[in-house]
């Protein structure tokens, strides 16, 4: 399993991310029998010819331009992806990082007029993966998921995609399976995504290919593509990443049965509106600040609950209904325990080392 550095998630645009609190009490979907993977094409494994026009044929109709308009503490702002469809009832999956923040998420579809709204059914961000539901979708075509198991290296795939994130027909390029189970650290999102697991190919990828498959020479999706290697955040890669089916689909079916987790999060999450890094003793020294842990508040959206309250950037965020927060971590996880709506006590040490505390209403904010 090989480590790689220096690796940008292909969403078409980036911001810093907003800490919220899942929505609690997600339904379980009406179609909730679990989704399963094909097995792959014999063909495909066994080293089959790649024809694109083929390949683009079976596959395009059921991948999507994802366009949101993100609210971050350092300001707004719009970005670009891909998904693709699961369900003839509009549900699709994508990548965590391509809806986190978002305020609202328009989909277009190939072949249809108009767009979609979304909704966020749920995300599991350590694995990159979004579940969203298009709003009055009904007869969409799908996509055929096959077993990412049994993928080899040296397997032809091509990467489809909305590149750069112009719409509109999907871009496709081709390339072979390099290696497998690979750990990456991907940057671009709210924070650093270390992802494992992942499929390694040489097709290249773009910003705005995010959430877009990874297919076989069968036209069987065997992948989501993530990430690529590349030293700026316009630029294409020749490495890319993908979340592999089988990993993509556990997150989804997890999802669709409604089963919240320390990993999954379930539905639209709460918005108190800060961007945060941990607070360190070295990052302390160099603020000047009296605290030296906690979760350290580096910028504050405006009209956001955390800044009707008073919090303001440097700011110490050290308390949460009663649980003590060391860190960012902490934080998340303290907020993911309350709903959109919840007063929730927070305390914190504002950049002169006073204490506050304030009784915050939590609100329904960015997708994720």
């Amino acid at each position: 399993m090989g480590v790689a550095a220096a690796f940008v998630a292909t969403a078409g645009a980036f911001g810093l991310g907003v800490i919220g609190a899942r929505a609690g009490g997600a339904a379980v979907l009406a179609s909730d029998a679990a989704l399963a993977p094909v097995a792959q094409s014999n063909s495909a494994i066994n080293g089959g010819a790649l024809d694109l026009q083929a390949v683009t044929a079976r596959v395009d109709p059921a991948v999507v331009d994802i366009n949101t308009v993100f609210q971050a503490a350092t300001g707004s702002g719009q970005a670009a992806g891909t998904g693709i469809i699961l369900t003839s009832s509009g549900e699709v999956l994508t990548n965590n990082h391509v809806v986190e923040g978002a305020t609202s998420i328009t989909v277009t579809v190939q072949g249809r007029s108009g767009s979609y709204q979304a909704a966020v059914l749920g995300v599991d961000p350590t694995a990159d993966v979004a579940l969203i539901q298009l709003d009055g979708a009904a007869g969409l075509p799908t996509a055929t998921l096959a077993d990412s198991s049994t993928a080899t290296t040296g397997e032809a795939v091509a990467a489809i995609g909305n590149a750069g994130g112009v719409g509109g027909t999907p871009s496709v390029s081709s390339g072979l399976i390099v290696a497998l189970d690979q750990s990456i650290t991907a940057a671009g999102g709210a924070a650093p995504e270390h992802l494992t697991g992942m499929i390694e190919s040489n097709a290249t990828i773009a910003p705005g290919d995010s959430g877009g498959p990874l297919v076989n020479s069968a036209g069987q999706v065997i992948g989501m593509t993530t990430a690529g290697q590349s030293s700026t955040r316009k630029g294409a890669s020749a490495v890319g990443f993908a979340v592999p089916t089988n990993t993509a689909l556990s997150v989804v079916n997890q999802i669709r049965a409604g089963q919240a987790s320390s990993q999954v999060i379930l539905g639209q999450v709460g918005y108190l509106g800060v961007s945060v890094t941990d607070l360190t003793p070295q990052i302390a020294s160099r603020l000047g600040l009296n605290s030296t842990s906690g979760a350290l508040v580096i910028g504050v959206a405006g009209g956001s609950p955390a800044e009707l309250a008073g919090v303001g950037r440097y700011s110490v965020i050290t308390n949460v209904a009663g649980t003590p927060i060391t860190s960012t971590t902490d934080l998340g996880n303290a907020l993911h325990a309350h709903q959109p709506g919840d007063q929730v006590e927070l305390t914190w040490l504002d950049a002169s080392g006073a204490s506050h505390t304030a009784s915050i209403s939590l609100t329904t904010g960015p997708a994720i």
